[in-house]
């Protein structure tokens, strides 16, 4: 059974998955990391979420005000081990509902187009893609999404 512990950024086992996340993403985007890696800090994120299956943490995934009313969903990773058990989909879920129990009406995202996985999850669960914005505008391996909650 899944069990989701809503955190902070100062959670033990969330920066331990954020440090699998970014070797995996460091391998995924080459050179390309470092621009990346700039935009994903985990310092002061306020809202996180840690899966753990049998008491052993195997996914996380974070949301932050990236204006008024939306949230961008962030760090989101699940260990290699755990995945399609759709751990990834419960976390997204639950990051959904406490980004509207804060009265946010839509959330936002970036990922790489080197994670199919990660593209066809968003797809799956009501994400569409959106033209890059932000300092991901113009980046050509960037694909942006948003969802409207509720």
């Amino acid at each position: 059974m899944i069990e989701l512990i809503r955190t902070n950024s100062g959670n033990r086992d969330f920066i331990e998955l954020v440090k699998q996340l970014d070797a995996d993403l460091a391998e995924r985007d080459g050179a390309e990391h470092a621009f990346y890696a700039q935009f994903n800090k985990t310092n002061m994120l306020k809202h996180t979420i840690v899966a753990y299956e049998d008491g052993k943490p195997v996914g996380s995934g974070a949301i932050k005000e990236f204006s008024p009313g939306i949230m961008e969903v962030k760090r989101m990773y699940t260990v290699p081990e755990s995945r399609g058990k759709r751990i990834a989909g419960t976390v997204l879920a639950e990051l959904e509902k406490w980004a509207t129990e804060m009265n946010c009406i839509k959330c936002v995202l970036e990922t790489g187009i080197r994670q199919p996985e990660a593209i066809a999850l968003y797809k799956r669960s009501g994400y569409v893609q959106i033209p890059n914005y932000g300092q991901y505008l113009n980046v050509e391996n960037s694909v942006c999404f948003e969802k409207v909650l509720g």
